[in-house]
């Protein structure tokens, strides 16, 4: 599930300062939309709502996670296969780590903390190192870093900036990941943007006892 990686969080050494929420932000699920309990849905809503929650504890929940879970539910007919390609897209055969790479380009590009302080750790699990992290991070250049980690933020910033690929980048990532590769890289970037546009509509902020760790003034 796209929120697994929360789970890694607990291992964080720093946290942020308690700071008021916004007064349009939901306490519990820490966004402008409230928790939405399982048992105000109907049967098919309730099958969703496990498909994309209960597979995370193996046992019922009445709420969902904050985060994207819950923001996509509000739309429940698009949450179910939305959360099935982010599952497929975490298996891709370019490795978990150039996954997760892909998931703090997006964030990055997009301010997103809840999105980075989810994957971040994930990062580092899958064996990204720090300097490649804060070369995104900081918007730093890659130049120095492993072939494949500095091609792939080569290839993440020209799409997500230029909205363009150009035709050397594009060549050398399918010689380092596969067609196949290629196309699951860009489609975890479109997945993570996603992502983060719907975290920034509805506000979500970062659970205080988790660190913030994205510059967003630094671009």
């Amino acid at each position: 599930m796209r929120y697994l990686p929360l789970l890694l969080l607990a291992a964080s050494l720093s946290t942020q300062a308690a700071v008021p929420l916004p007064p349009d932000v939901d306490p519990k699920s820490l966004s402008r939309l409230p928790l939405i309990p399982r048992s105000s849905l109907d049967a098919e809503g309730q099958r969703i709502f496990d498909a994309i929650n209960t597979a995370v504890t193996g046992k019922q929940e009445e709420f969902p996670r904050q985060g994207p879970p819950n923001s996509s539910m509000y739309s429940l007919a698009v949450a179910e296969p939305f959360d099935r390609m982010n599952q497929l897209l975490r298996k891709t055969v370019a490795g978990r780590g150039y996954f997760e790479i892909c998931t703090l380009l997006a964030a990055r590009e997009y301010d997103q903390e809840y999105e980075w302080a989810a994957h971040e750790p994930a990062a580092k699990a899958a064996g990204i190192g720090a300097a490649t992290i804060d070369a995104i991070r900081y918007n730093r250049s890659p130049a120095g870093l492993p072939e494949k980690d500095r091609v792939l933020i080569e290839f993440g910033r020209q799409l997500l900036k230029q909205h363009r690929l150009d035709t050397p980048t594009y060549n050398k990532m399918v010689e380092l990941f596969g067609k196949q590769g290629m196309v699951e890289m860009a489609m975890s970037l479109g997945d993570y943007v996603m992502t983060a546009i719907l975290l920034n509509a509805v506000n979500q902020q970062v659970p205080a006892d988790r660190p913030l760790n994205l510059p967003i003034n630094n671009k």
